[in-house]
């Protein structure tokens, strides 16, 4: 899937949403006046780029229109979070209505700002019980302290893609479901040339595209808050599993800096370049959209996906993973808060208006009954991540006061311990747990 969230830094969405969160007035949902069957255009705004995917809305949007008359929507796409800050600072008419948002991990800002309206009664006021639409994840990730401010629109799920010539040729009959498993047919895959790689088996580092600390740590089920809400970094022993399991493998695969310099010869990720795409490397931690896009980029080879691994200790739970997802969401400001349900409700919970868009740019549904669907297209590539988005121990990165910063703040020390400045694990998730704390409570 082609699309600029990745593009889009969370560092980038961090910074602008905390000025956000100085210029909202926290309205509710439920103030909503306006009269949804009255003649009223709105403004939607949203951040894909890819004439695919634009395309894809339009459709959706065209659908929308036909069965809803009386209600315009002026689509303007390839928004970033900090242009759809600045506007909706700015107020006025030409501020979006309703946003679709890349970037899950600022939804706790969103929420405890006041950015978006609770949609909670809306969904009342419509009869939804979001548990029974939604999957549990994915409302997750969309609330904060039980404020629905945003919605699931399509959903991601992450798990791993593989050269099936390349495992076979090397020996390997399937894709491992342990970690040490995972560790063997890397280093089985990997053939060194020189001080390079002429295969890589999986580039390890926290810089390989898709390959982030979060990500990772999903296999291991962590908890990132206690019961009141203070960092569980430094007891939760999931978090030092994976950071030392993480460490290990990139020693085992020729150490950070060798790595690393193999790296910058990658090709940009979202081209034909890609180092999959190419054979540089066996085996690559991403999403749903990869297969796809190999095949569209023309790859000679045969692509396999699965589940990423699982710590030996948890095999039980293979086929999990990290899920995260496009949320939707109505500007609290705006002045049509009944008439952007309508566009919100039908985008979120239409199990065909889903289904359709989730073909389109091969994302993974975000309702139990889309995921269902008989007119989902399912490859077998694809069936994989459809799997891993129904896992009951599949899980994300919970939404927080400070929105993405705590991963930031975590994702730093990431970085400190795989390239050798950090040598107690321990410590640093001590320290970085403290850091995280006091980001939160300044953010409250």
């Amino acid at each position: 899937m082609p699309r600029t969230r990745r593009l889009t830094a969370l560092a980038t969405a961090v910074a602008a949403l905390s000025v956000l969160a100085t210029a909202c007035t926290g309205q509710s949902g439920s103030a909503a006046a306006d009269d949804p069957d009255k003649e009223v255009t709105l403004n939607f705004w949203h951040g894909w780029s890819a004439p695919s995917e634009t395309k894809a809305i339009e459709e959706n949007i065209a659908r929308f229109e036909k069965a809803h008359p009386n209600i315009k929507v002026k689509v303007t796409g390839n928004m970033t979070d900090d242009k759809i800050n600045q506007a909706l600072r700015a107020g006025g008419d030409k501020a979006p209505d309703v946003v679709s948002s890349f970037t899950t991990d600022s939804v706790g800002k969103f929420c405890n700002s006041g950015a978006f309206a609770d949609l909670n009664p809306f969904l009342k006021k419509a009869g939804i019980d979001k548990a029974k639409v939604f999957p549990k994840t994915l409302l997750d990730y969309t609330q904060f302290n039980g404020n629905q401010c945003t919605l699931p629109l399509l959903n991601d799920a992450y798990g791993l893609v593989y050269n099936k010539d390349a495992f076979k040729a090397a020996g390997i009959t399937e894709p491992p479901k342990t970690w040490s498993r995972f560790v063997e047919v890397a280093q089985k895959l990997t053939k060194t040339d020189g001080d390079s790689y002429e295969q890589l088996g999986i580039m390890p580092t926290y810089h390989g595209y898709e390959t982030t600390p979060v990500r990772l740590a999903a296999q291991w089920s962590p908890r990132y808050f206690d019961a009141d809400g203070k960092s569980n970094l430094a007891k939760d022993p999931a978090f030092a599993g994976m950071l030392t399991a993480q460490k290990d493998l990139v020693a085992k695969l020729g150490g950070y800096e060798k790595l690393e310099k193999f790296r910058s010869t990658f090709g940009d990720e979202w081209s034909a370049e890609h180092p999959f795409h190419k054979g540089q490397v066996a085996m690559q931690i991403d999403g749903e959209w990869r297969a796809s896009m190999a095949k569209e980029a023309g790859v000679t080879f045969e692509i396999g996906t699965a589940p990423l691994p699982v710590p030996d200790d948890q095999a039980g739970d293979y086929g999990k993973g990290y899920l995260s997802g496009t949320i939707m969401g109505i500007a609290s400001g705006s002045k049509k808060q009944n008439a952007s349900w309508e566009l919100v409700k039908y985008m979120t919970t239409d199990t065909e208006a889903v289904v359709a868009f989730a073909n389109a740019i091969h994302n993974v549904p975000s309702t139990l009954a889309a995921l269902d669907s008989p007119d989902l297209q399912v490859t077998p590539e694809f069936k994989t991540f459809l799997d891993i988005a129904r896992h009951p121990k599949s899980n994300t990165t919970p939404a927080q006061a400070d929105g993405g910063t705590y991963q930031l703040t975590f994702q730093d020390l990431a970085y400190a311990v795989e390239k050798g400045d950090v040598a107690d694990i321990a410590a640093g998730l001590a320290k970085t747990g403290q850091q995280i704390d006091t980001d939160i409570a300044k953010a409250k």
